[in-house]
C-alpha cells in the first residue's frame, strides 16, 4: 500500500523503559510510568511540526494484564488522568484523541473518560492521536477476518479498513510509515502488525521517560533519508550511486 510522499506520516511509538528508568534511580516502577506521561505530552506537542498527522502510542498491550495488579492500577489511573487533564489542551491544539483496543475489560470510569475525550476532540484537524490500550495486533487481524463476508470481495485497502474497525479506529486511518521503539529493545510486541507491513523501524536506546521532541525529530529525519521500495528496486539514481549529486 504505497502512499504519496505528500501525505502526512503515520508514526507508531512503542513506549518502553519506564520501569528501568525508575529502577536505575532507586525509585518504584510506578514512578517511571508517571514520568512517562510527561514524555507523551512532549511527543504529541512535537509531532505536527514534523509532518506527523497520525500518532499511535502503545500504552497498554493485551498481554500487560499479566503485570502486578498494583502496577496495572497505576497505569490505568494515569491514562484516565491524562485523558481528563489533556482533552482541553488537545482540543485547543487541534489534536483528535481516539482509543484503539478492547474496552470491555476497562473500568466504567476509564471508558467514560475515553468517550468524553473522543467526543470533545473529534474535530481536531492537526493530529490524530491513537492510544493503544488493551490492544493486540493479532486480535485486530482476527477480528477483521471474522467480519468478512464470503460473498464480498475485499482488497488490501478494504481489509485495512476492517482492521481499523476491529480495533475501534477511524476506518480511513492510513498504514504505518514509521515505528519507533525506545529503550533499546528490538521487537514489535504485537503492535500494529498488519498496518506496519512496510513500515520503517527505528530503535533508540533512550528510555521512554527521557524521550522528547528532539529524539522524535531525529527518528523522523532518519526515516526521511531512507528509500521506501515496497518490494521494488531502488531508484535509478541510487542504483548508479548518484543520489547525492546536484
Amino acid at each position: 500500500m504505497a502512499r504519496s510522499p505528500n501525505e502526512g506520516l503515520h508514526v507508531g511509538l512503542i513506549m518502553d523503559g519506564n520501569g528501568r528508568w525508575a529502577q536505575a534511580r532507586g525509585l518504584p516502577r510506578t514512578e517511571g510510568h508517571g514520568r512517562g506521561a510527561d514524555a507523551v505530552r512532549r511527543a504529541v506537542e512535537a509531532a505536527p511540526a514534523l509532518g506527523i498527522t497520525t500518532l499511535t502510542l502503545y500504552a497498554f498491550s493485551a498481554d500487560n494484564w499479566r503485570r502486578p495488579a498494583n502496577e496495572v492500577s497505576v497505569l490505568m489511573g494515569l491514562l484516565e488522568s491524562f485523558l481528563v487533564r489533556e482533552r482541553t489542551n488537545c482540543r485547543r491544539r487541534g489534536v483528535r484523541i481516539g482509543l484503539i483496543g478492547r474496552r470491555d475489560r476497562l473500568s466504567p470510569a476509564l471508558v467514560r473518560a475515553i468517550e468524553t475525550a473522543e467526543l470533545a476532540t473529534r474535530d481536531g484537524p492537526r493530529l490524530y492521536l491513537r492510544l493503544a490500550v488493551d490492544y493486540s495486533g493479532r486480535s485486530a487481524i482476527l477480528g477483521a477476518a471474522a467480519g468478512l463476508r464470503a460473498d464480498e470481495p475485499c482488497d488490501e485497502r478494504g481489509f485495512l479498513r476492517q482492521v481499523n474497525r476491529a480495533c475501534h479506529s477511524d476506518p480511513e486511518t492510513p498504514p504505518v510509515d514509521l515505528i519507533i521503539r525506545t529503550s533499546g529493545e528490538q521487537r514489535l510486541s504485537d503492535f500494529l502488525l498488519f498496518e506496519s507491513a512496510y513500515a520503517e523501524l527505528v530503535f533508540v536506546e533512550t528510555l521512554w521517560p527521557d524521550f522528547g521532541g528532539e529524539e522524535l525529530r531525529r527518528a523522523v529525519e532518519s526515516f526521511r533519508r531512507r528509500e521506501r521500495r515496497y518490494g521494488g528496486l531502488p531508484s535509478t539514481s541510487r542504483r548508479l550511486g548518484l543520489q547525492n549529486s546536484a
